[in-house]
């Protein structure tokens, strides 16, 4: 398995895939944990309860400022009892405005406070990452990354490097399949599909002038 962490690090993933044509594509993947693990941290913050009660938040798109953090299907443990993180919380004003914004610049937010770069919280979203291809997704969770968007079923074009839901088993990963998807998560999804598609054409021009 590859897995990139460096910015832009969708596109500079599929650009090592593209350059290492004898490693199947789906061996590549992109971090997005770090920008799900935020999302989780935001909503659990919210509710007074702890990160790890949260789950099934997704990040759509690419690890930048347009990724679209998405909790319409993420539930949470409150009183014994899994409920929807909309229910639970009663303020979509929130969840679709300042959620958004505030995960979308969390790592802005923190290099402005701190004068450096959140390197632990990076590196714990690394070995997520790496422990859940490793052994697999627990029953009923699904966790975010960036891979191959070749036969998605979400309308994301096909050969980019997209973060989607997963689900992982047998060191394999594969789409979370059948979400549904209202018209906010849409446009959302397509404006950060398009800046990919972008990045993706900048880039390929100038590896094929160099």
């Amino acid at each position: 398995m590859v897995i990139v962490v460096g910015n832009p690090a969708n596109t500079n993933c599929l650009t090592a895939s593209k350059s290492a044509p004898s490693i199947p594509k789906e061996n590549f993947s992109c971090l997005t944990r770090l920008d799900h693990n935020r999302a989780k941290a935001q909503i659990a913050l919210k509710l007074g309860v702890t990160a790890n009660d949260v789950k099934n938040v997704i990040i759509w798109g690419n690890h930048s400022s347009t990724q679209y953090p998405d909790v319409n299907h993420a539930k949470v443990k409150l009183q014994g009892k899994e409920v929807g993180v909309y229910e639970a919380l009663k303020d979509d004003n929130w969840l679709k405005g300042e959620f958004v914004t505030t995960v979308q610049q969390r790592g802005a937010a923190v290099i402005k406070a701190r004068k450096l770069s959140s390197a632990m919280s990076a590196a714990k979203a690394i070995c997520d990452h790496v422990r859940d291809i490793w052994f697999g997704t627990p029953e009923g969770e699904f966790v975010s990354m960036g891979v191959i968007s070749d036969g998605n079923s979400y309308g994301v074009p096909d050969d980019l490097l997209y973060s989607f839901p997963v689900v992982i088993k047998n060191k394999t990963w594969k789409f979370v399949e059948g979400l549904p998807v209202n018209d906010f998560s849409r446009e959302k999804m397509d404006l950060t599909a398009k800046e990919l598609t972008e990045e993706k054409e900048t880039a390929f021009e100038f590896l094929s002038s160099a």
